[in-house]
């Protein structure tokens, strides 16, 4: 299957949300604001030009690293697989919906909708909101250290224990 691979560099814009899924399995997403600098030569500075919003999606023990070391305002590179999707706000029926599968999202109900919801093309009172919204899926996820220093701390698995005796493991 083709994907699009990325690679974001950039700061943390909101803090990491987490929960566990029914089923068990760790989530974390948060946004990432991504500034374009240009270099102005009429000023000979760096300049701002515009700010790209990211939601990064995050799973299992990367979703758990994510959400004791990320910060709101830090800097932060994010590799992944980046999806861009149609959004609709139902005001009927009080949901957001993915427009290319046409089903309900999944999560905790205003999800990146309602943190940042980009284009809104929604007519009027009676016609549903929509929006185009980035996503990445990383990978990945650390900080960006050329613009700080950061401590990293291993986090062991367990492993079951080797009973001497009886040669079995421990649960």
């Amino acid at each position: 299957m083709n994907e699009s691979w990325v690679t974001v560099v950039g700061n943390a814009a909101t803090r990491p949300d987490f929960w566990e899924t029914a089923a068990g399995v760790a989530v974390a997403r948060f946004r990432l604001a991504v500034t374009v600098r240009r270099w102005d030569r009429g000023r000979d500075a760096w300049a701002d030009a515009y700010t790209s919003f990211y939601t990064v999606w995050t799973w299992r023990s990367l979703a758990a690293n994510v959400a004791g070391s990320v910060s709101l305002g830090e800097p932060l590179v994010v590799h992944g697989t980046l999806r861009v999707r149609e959004r609709e706000w139902d005001r009927d029926r009080e949901r957001d919906r993915d427009r290319e599968r046409d089903r309900p999202l999944q999560g905790d109900g205003g999800g990146a909708a309602a943190a940042a919801p980009g284009v809104d093309s929604g007519g009027g009172a009676n016609q549903p909101r929509r929006w185009v919204t980035a996503e990445i899926d990383a990978l990945a996820v650390g900080h960006d250290l050329t613009r700080g220093t950061s401590a990293f701390r291993r986090i062991s698995q367990a492993k079951p224990l080797l009973n001497a005796l009886t040669g079995a493991t421990s649960p």
